[in-house]
Order: C-alpha cells, then sequence, then structure tokens
C-alpha cells in the first residue's frame, strides 16, 4: 500500500469564530463561497468552507476535499451571543503564534479600497509603514487577512476596479522556532516543496514558502512574490534567535486562549498516508483509529501546531461528508 506525496493538498486553515452571520458576510465580501458546511449539533458546533469558486478561480467545481485554499470557520453554539467571548487572533502574547490568511487580488489599490469603503478595518493600511506592496484588513474576528497584489504596483495604480473572481486564498502563516527543524519535517514528512525564501535580515526575520504543485519561477517580477497566483501555501516565519531559546515557546491556538485551529492536508489514500507517517515517528494528536471519527487524523508538526489529514475523496472515496 503506496501513498504518493505529490498528490497531497494543503486543503484548508481552521479558525474559531464568534458569530458566523458576521465572518461570513466578510469572507464572501471578498468572493469566497461556501463549498460544505458540517453541522454537529450534538456537539453543538457547526463547520463552514470557505474557497474561492467563481469559473475563475484554480478549483472552481471540484469537491471540497480536492481543493488547496479553503478556510474552515468553526462555530461553538451561544458564542455570538457571550459578551465575554473573544477569539485570540494570534499576534499578541499569550496567543502568539498563527500570524495570518493571505488573499491574493488582480488589483490591489481598488481591493483595498472596496473593503475600506465596506466599512471594514485594517491593521495596516496600503499607505502606512514602509512596506507599500502589503496592506492587511481585520475581519470580525481581529484575524489578519494580508491583501496582496497578483501584479506590479505600477501597472494596477490607476485601475478602480477590482473582480473578485479573480482572487485566491494564497497562505497561511505560523511562526516557527527553528526553521531547519520544521522546514525538513514540512519536507520530507509533509511531502511538501520549498518555493520561496524572502530574508529580511535588517527585520531580523525570514519567510519559507511552502506548499504542493510545480516549483516557483526563480525570479520576482518588478517586486511580486512570484507565487502570488498559488492558493495553499503554508509561509513559516523565523524570527531570528528565537531556536537558540530552550525555553521559547509558540502557542499553537489549540489552549486558552483559542483562535486559530488547525492546517488540514488532504491525501491519496488515508490509511497509507498514515502508516506512512508512522513510520517516520511523528507526533500524533489523533490516530485514525483513536475516538469515534475514524476519518480524520491530526499530527503535531515541530512547534505543536495542528495538521489534520483527511482523504482526498476525487482521489478515493471514505467518507460521505
Amino acid at each position: 500500500m503506496a501513498t504518493d506525496t505529490s498528490k497531497y493538498k494543503l486543503n484548508h486553515s481552521m479558525l474559531r469564530i464568534k458569530d458566523p452571520k458576521a465572518s461570513l458576510k466578510f469572507y464572501e465580501f471578498l468572493g469566497m463561497k461556501q463549498v460544505n458546511k458540517l453541522e454537529f449539533p450534538d456537539n453543538k458546533f457547526d463547520l463552514y468552507f470557505l474557497a474561492f469558486d467563481s469559473p475563475k478561480a484554480t478549483s472552481h467545481g471540484n469537491h471540497w476535499t480536492d481543493r488547496e485554499g479553503i478556510i474552515e470557520l468553526t462555530h461553538n453554539y451561544g458564542t455570538e451571543n457571550d459578551p465575554n467571548y473573544k477569539i485570540a487572533n494570534g499576534n499578541s502574547d499569550p496567543g502568539r503564534g498563527f500570524g495570518h490568511v493571505a488573499i491574493s487580488v488582480d488589483n490591489i489599490q481598488a481591493a483595498c479600497q472596496r473593503l475600506e469603503d465596506a466599512g471594514y478595518k485594517f491593521q495596516k493600511k496600503l499607505t502606512d509603514g514602509k512596506m507599500r506592496h502589503i496592506a492587511f484588513a481585520l475581519d470580525p474576528d481581529n484575524y489578519w487577512v494580508e491583501i496582496i497584489g497578483q501584479k506590479p504596483l505600477e501597472e494596477t495604480e490607476s485601475a478602480k476596479e477590482t473582480d473578485v473572481e479573480t482572487y485566491r486564498m494564497n497562505h497561511t502563516m505560523i511562526r516557527i522556532k527553528d526553521p531547519e527543524i520544521s522546514i525538513n519535517f514540512y519536507k520530507d514528512v509533509m511531502g511538501m516543496d520549498l518555493k520561496r525564501t524572502s530574508e529580511s535580515k535588517n527585520g531580523g526575520f525570514n519567510l519559507y514558502f511552502l506548499g504542493y504543485g510545480p516549483p516557483a519561477p526563480e525570479s520576482t517580477v518588478n517586486g511580486v512574490n512570484p507565487v502570488a497566483d498559488r492558493e495553499g501555501l503554508l509561509e513559516l516565519t523565523w524570527n531570528y534567535g528565537t531556536e537558540k531559546d530552550a525555553n521559547f515557546k509558540y502557542h499553537d491556538g489549540n489552549a486558552e486562549p483559542q483562535g486559530f485551529g488547525h492546517i488540514c492536508v488532504t491525501v491519496d489514500d488515508l490509511d497509507a498516508a498514515c502508516a506512512r507517517f508512522e513510520e517516520k515517528k511523528v507526533n500524533w494528536k489523533k490516530r485514525l483509529t483513536d475516538g469515534r471519527m475514524k476519518n480524520v487524523a491530526f499530527i503535531l508538526d515541530p512547534d505543536g501546531y495542528w495538521i489534520e489529514v483527511v482523504q482526498n475523496e476525487k482521489l478515493k472515496q471514505r467518507s460521505n461528508w
């Protein structure tokens, strides 16, 4: 029984939310559509799966497990009516770990103006700070949503229109303690490739973009991220020196304070993939055989982030999701 990691997909990133009406409105305004919903009334939570699904989208019409770049929103019943319930967005202590999701757009100025006109707030506008080619919008739970351009700024400066059907859910960023250990894990164990490295020596950090699929172009065109047109990338952010601090640890999002939950990889053959992970001596959060759900497994990465593993239903029928 074999498994082929080249058929794996970085399917989704899970975020806990307070109010599904507000969150769905925001992500649908960005152009995403609900491609699946799973309800668990006995356990008092619902899962909403959102993706770009227009005819121009990368995975248009695909089964939800045969996609990359999905955002899974987890709603625990009653949080919307609890004035004290608050999400940890991952960017401040004690919940620091997860950083953001990133949407790539056709015309970044027009896309940001559209969000601003709709009343949505920003952590960083295009005009803030030195980096004029990226912005960070805030979703209703104050998760950071990075906005990056698919084209050079000078090509889009005069553009007044933006087409949400061309947007991509480009990447999910998590902070890591030791880049050598983490990159080796995602390459050797999860079967990803390193698509791009961005060094910021003055800022004291490096960014590593990993994922499945074809290699990235070797050169950057006019400052545009060469993988901006992709979906389902994982960005690892390393702040220099953390690897030397024995006591340093990032927050996984699942202990209090809660927010980000996990990333999910879909595989060609779930049993074979889990057997391979067993051979790789991974740290399990949940084996397939644990608990009642026999169609889901969870691995822990070197920083303790959860990685869900499920079957790509296009490649092999397993679950009637």
